[in-house]
């Protein structure tokens, strides 16, 4: 029996009474070479966990067990043979969806495996790069990325790519502590430690307290290699493990012990034991800014995702960032959209992001965190207001806010589905698939570029704590952890394949997509908060103003009754139709709108 005939009918007919869609056909979106960001749909694939095109790759050519070839399909820690052939065969299918960006997570080869005994893992996710200019031989070639991005440009998407600068794979150990992560140390420390008052190693003897992460670029031609709080070495078998080779110079790394996230150590510190590259050093910000110059070159991509951004120096964005601008222009590349993970929930820490560091846009943790909280734990829908007035902060204002990537999930954060499922353990599958599509039309209408996460289209749901649970397989699984947990929408399970455009949630959010394209206000238009409630659920009412497009009322509905109210609109908006849902075809008068708006349920409403 196929994923498609198990889905429940009756989960989903309850929730399209709710959520009745746009018919099919409803607008395409434009050209590629007429979107600006703001106008795409992000989809973000894990290409490990996507579709295994290629069996030939899973080991990566290597031979060997897991601990050798990084390939486990029964561990979710592990490769588990998903590959760029894979993306390529799944194009249709995203492209259905109303996706105009394909975002993978990073390509360049991994190290295969790291840490010891229950602490190891693979480097399946790409965060743990070795070759800077080379695919990792599990995911293909880079005549399979060639492939990839030839085919997906030819169905009309744009090509995102994941880059890594913070750090490489863990191959830098200390002499003091060869075998374990050292702790961070910073010069506060250096006196304390030289009698005895630390636990622990001793610091390196040459260390002078300052580290050579705390030097300005004028200072680094008098640096030596024993300035750092340890003494680093690299294991034989891997002193050249690294491309560019110029990566292979341990003094081209802060060597300073592992990161507390706090203070100069989220700077400086290892992160989770990778290197931590020095890149207030002027031969690091070249050597990247040729690396990543290269991939524009070569495959003419339309941007840039940069992971953990806020743990490198701002100089080194200052430097890199207009670099990045200036090497898409010469290509042609038109509208070069880079984003950086900056993992704050206030609008004004993510703010700084692009006034300090000089960041086009950021992830929206802050809307993430926000609709979590309305749809999935009941919270006033004020918390959402909040966010949204927060946009005059980024620099440039709103339309940097315009340009922020949104998300309600994604391979970092838990699934909004197993947040929903914990904060409302009473409630029915129709519930849940309502409140998970609630959600989506929440990220699909409101100001940003909305990135959804490859299998919540498919009702994952992602059960168990940390990152590896949310990265479940689409294609068969064969992980018992993933394979028993409740998807939302569908009675099946991740043990068989899930690309199921049936589904009603991939049924809504295409809807959606369809009605986003359609409408410029939904895409470019500024948005101006119309109701929101200060205690527990309830509305959430927004319009969005485009000049010679009119106005766009969008309303949410966070209660389990219906609701209504009368709205503030603009005074022209006399006449209305409906884009979804069930609009009054005319303002009670000049400015004044009434809207009902269903339990769990949404409003588009759109002024003649």
């Amino acid at each position: 029996m196929t994923y498609g005939t198990r889905r429940s009918a009756a989960i989903a007919a309850a929730a399209l009474m709710l959520h009745a869609l746009p018919m099919p056909g409803l607008a395409d979106p434009a050209p590629p070479a007429q979107r600006v960001p703001e106008d795409e749909i992000i989809y973000l694939i894990m290409p490990d966990r996507f579709e295994n095109g290629d069996p030939s790759n899973d080991r990566g050519g290597l031979t060997g067990g897991p601990d050798v070839t990084g390939y486990d399909p029964t561990h979710k820690g592990f490769y588990h043979g998903g590959d760029l052939q894979g993306v390529i065969q799944r194009l249709d299918y995203i492209r259905d969806l109303g996706v105009t960006a394909i975002w993978l997570t990073p390509v360049f080869k991994n190290k295969p495996v790291q840490g010891l005994g229950d602490a190891q893992s693979a480097g399946y996710h790409g965060y743990w790069a070795l070759d800077f200019l080379d695919i990792d031989p599990h995911l293909g070639t880079k005549a399979d990325y060639k492939a990839f991005v030839d085919a997906a440009r030819a169905k009309g998407f744009k090509i995102y790519l994941d880059i890594v600068v913070n750090h490489t794979a863990d191959v830098i150990s200390y002499r003091e502590c060869p075998d374990t992560g050292c702790a961070y140390r910073d010069h506060a420390e250096f006196p304390y430690s030289r009698r005895g008052g630390l636990a622990g190693a001793p610091i390196n003897d040459g260390f002078t307290g300052v580290g050579a992460g705390g030097q300005s670029a004028a200072n680094f031609a008098r640096l030596t290699r024993m300035d750092y709080a340890y003494t680093p070495f690299v294991p034989e078998a891997e002193k050249n493990a690294k491309n560019p080779a110029w990566l292979n110079d341990i003094a081209y790394y802060h060597n300073r012990g592992e990161s507390t996230f706090k203070g100069e150590s989220s700077l400086f510190g290892d992160f989770a034991g990778l290197d931590d590259v020095m890149t207030e050093h002027p031969r690091v910000v070249q050597g990247f800014i040729d690396i990543y110059g290269q991939w524009i070159d070569e495959f003419a991509i339309d941007g840039f995702r940069i992971d953990t951004a806020r743990h490198v120096n701002p100089e080194f964005w200052q430097a890199f960032i207009p670099a990045m601008q200036a090497r898409a222009a010469a290509r042609g590349i038109k509208d070069f959209h880079i984003f950086g993970e900056v993992m704050e929930f206030d609008p004004g820490e993510l703010a700084r992001f692009t006034h300090v560091d000089g960041l086009p846009s950021v992830n929206d943790f802050a809307l993430q965190k926000a609709i979590a909280d309305v749809v999935a734990k009941g919270a006033p829908t004020e918390q959402l207001a909040q966010v949204f007035r927060g946009d005059a902060l980024y620099k440039e204002g709103e339309a940097t806010a315009r340009q922020l990537v949104t998300l309600i999930g994604n391979h970092d954060v838990l699934r909004l589905g197993r947040t929903l499922r914990s904060a409302n353990p009473d409630a029915s599958e129709a519930e849940l698939l309502n409140r998970t599509i609630l959600a989506n039309a929440m990220l699909l209408h409101s100001r940003g570029v909305p990135a959804l996460y490859y299998g919540d289209e498919q009702g994952f749901t992602g059960e168990g704590e940390g990152d590896q649970p949310s990265r479940e397989d689409m294609f068969p699984s064969r992980v018992d952890s993933y394979n028993d947990n409740r998807l939302i929408g569908s009675t099946g399970s991740t043990a068989v394949s899930n690309f199921d455009r049936q589904h009603p949630l991939y049924q809504a959010i295409a809807a959606m997509a369809r009605t986003r394209h359609a409408d410029p206000a939904l895409r470019r238009g500024d948005q101006v908060t119309r109701i929101a409630t200060e205690k527990g659920p309830g509305l959430f009412g927004f319009s969005r103003l485009l000049e010679g497009s009119g106005e766009t009322l969008v309303v949410f509905n966070s209660a389990k009754e219906p609701l209504s109210a009368t709205l503030q609109v603009e005074t022209a908006s006399m006449d209305w139709k409906a884009l979804h849902g069930e609009c009054a075809p005319r303002s009670a008068a000049p400015g004044s709108y009434r809207v009902t708006v269903p339990a769990l349920g949404y409003l588009v409403c759109k002024a003649r």
